[in-house]
């Protein structure tokens, strides 16, 4: 192939300096063709063929073109790639040729038969209003003190691009109906069209194409909110790949550091003011932000019902021994009083309400894996001044001293100081009852004077919690005391008898 150096030289020797073809010709020793084509037309450079052949892997061709037309049946993760079919022809027939000859053949036919593994994507234009995504993610926060694993609910408006993030413990159906819920809120309407994966919280059986059986709840939730739900094909996340974005962006700016907050409803409200202030930039392809668009798209949500969705779920029990009621796999404690007795329980996705009749006789936190107890010490505290005994052992009162105050402590080193153990014990559960009716701060505040006092005895604590907010008596003086006559001390030997 003819360089560009000799290409310059053939074009000066005849531009510039008048030779003749036939003289070029026989000092380069090119043909006097060649040279007139270079004379007529720009240095072209290599020429690529129409195609290229395959001399050493000629043989085998037919061969990779059948092990690549097999891998449309076989699972995604175990079909063959370039360097496991240059193994086999080397192990199997013997191959003497280079890998990379074998990875440019398995290339190009792979293009020929469709299996690039990438797929081609159409540029969209959603309508305002209509269609938004959802999905899971997952994260760590600290609660409380405690590294704890959360799900967060997404959701994200196909048009504008605003979302919405809000944590739970779970991803059971409650947290999914909880989620939407609280998104319609914050979306100020309902998305006529959900986009979803196959929820098992949602979806009961996956039918051929995109038709599904429902979760008979999820039906009446979808029902009461007027939306309808679309589901993607399996395997095929990418298909609401807008709120799959969100889900990444949502951990890399939203959990990062990981999270701190007393409780998950501060941290939900920290991530609702983190949702809130989204919206000031422009997503790529578009003249107007996310707010803007979302203002836009605020007119085409349908209204949102005037009383929310019950998302509560009922159930009933009996209490058992321990006064402990078996709700979802764990345990709650209500007064020892009802003990035996049948209970209705109504669950929300954050807590517990236990009835007796129409009366709510405890309410917890909810409590999510197995086998868990939620004891509550004031449900135990009669029983345990009935039986003194076990209030060292009493699990409610273990759980609580780990985390009471010092002062509480050292008042019952006092009782039983002065009273002994049995009479001790049972005083200062006297104090721990108070609890029920007052304010901590304002208990243990009482027991600090008690303490100062050095007084071993509830009624003291009683006597100075009930007397806490009231004055001190005060007297005004007496007026014009100078000008009173004097007392006749003689009055006081009559009332003496004499004496």
């Amino acid at each position: 192939m003819l360089k560009v150096d000799q290409y310059e030289y053939i074009r000066t020797s005849h531009r510039v300096y008048g030779k003749k073809i036939k003289e070029i010709a026989r000092e380069t020793g090119h043909s006097k063709n060649t040279i007139k084509r270079i004379l007529r037309g720009e240095y072209k450079g290599y020429k690529e063929r129409d195609k290229q052949p395959f001399p050493v892997l000629e043989p085998y061709l037919a061969m990779i073109d059948e092990w690549l037309r097999s891998d449309k049946e076989a699972p995604k993760k175990q079909r063959h790639t370039a360097v496991r079919i240059y193994n086999r022809l080397k192990e199997e027939h013997g191959f003497q040729g280079a890998e990379s000859t074998v990875r440019r053949c398995v290339r190009e036919a792979r293009l020929m038969q469709g299996l690039t593994g990438r797929q081609v994507f159409i540029p969209c234009d959603p309508e305002a209003g209509i269609e938004a995504e959802v999905d899971w993610g997952r994260c760590h926060a600290i609660l409380g003190g405690e590294q704890t694993l959360l799900k967060y609910f997404c959701m994200r408006s196909k048009y504008s691009g605003k979302h919405f993030v809000r944590c739970y413990p779970c991803e059971r159906q409650q947290a999914l109906f909880d989620g939407h819920i609280q998104a319609f809120s914050f979306f100020q309407g309902v998305f006529p069209v959900l986009i979803y994966d196959n929820l098992t919280t949602a979806v009961e059986k996956i039918l051929k194409g995109k038709n599904r059986e429902l979760q008979k709840s999820y039906d009446k939730f979808r029902a009461y909110y007027n939306f309808s739900p679309l589901f993607c094909n399996a395997g095929q996340g990418h298909e609401k790949g807008g709120v799959e974005g969100i889900v990444g962006y949502a951990r890399r700016n939203y959990m990062v550091p990981v999270p701190q907050a007393d409780t998950l409803e501060h941290l939900n409200e920290n991530l609702l003011i983190k949702c809130l202030s989204y919206g000031d930039h422009r997503i790529a392809g578009r003249e107007q932000t996310v707010n803007e668009l979302y203002e836009q798209e605020k007119n085409h949500l349908i209204a949102l019902p005037e009383i929310p969705f019950s998302n509560l779920q009922t159930a009933t029990g009996k209490i058992d021994k321990y006064s402990t009621i078996l709700v979802d796999k764990n345990r709650y404690s209500v007064p020892t009083s009802y003990a035996y007795c049948k209970a209705s329980i109504v669950l929300h996705v954050d807590r517990v309400e236990i009835f007796y009749g129409n009366k709510n006789i405890a309410r917890h936190d909810r409590l999510f894996g197995n086998n868990k107890w939620s004891l509550k010490p004031e449900h135990y505290l009669e029983l345990i001044q009935q039986r003194p005994q076990a209030f060292h052992s009493a699990r409610p009162i273990r759980q609580w001293r780990n985390n009471w105050p010092s002062c509480l402590e050292r008042l019952l080193e006092l009782f039983i100081k002065k009273q002994g153990d049995t009479k001790g014990i049972k005083d200062f559960i006297s104090v721990l009852i108070l609890y029920k009716d007052h304010d901590a701060v304002e208990i243990e505040a009482a027991v600090e004077k008690a303490l100062d006092a050095n007084t071993g005895f509830s009624a003291a604590v009683k006597h100075l919690l009930i007397n806490a907010h009231d004055p001190a008596p005060s007297f005004a003086p007496l007026e014009n005391w100078e000008k009173l006559p004097p007392s006749d001390v003689s009055v006081y030997r009559q009332i003496g008898g004499g004496i």
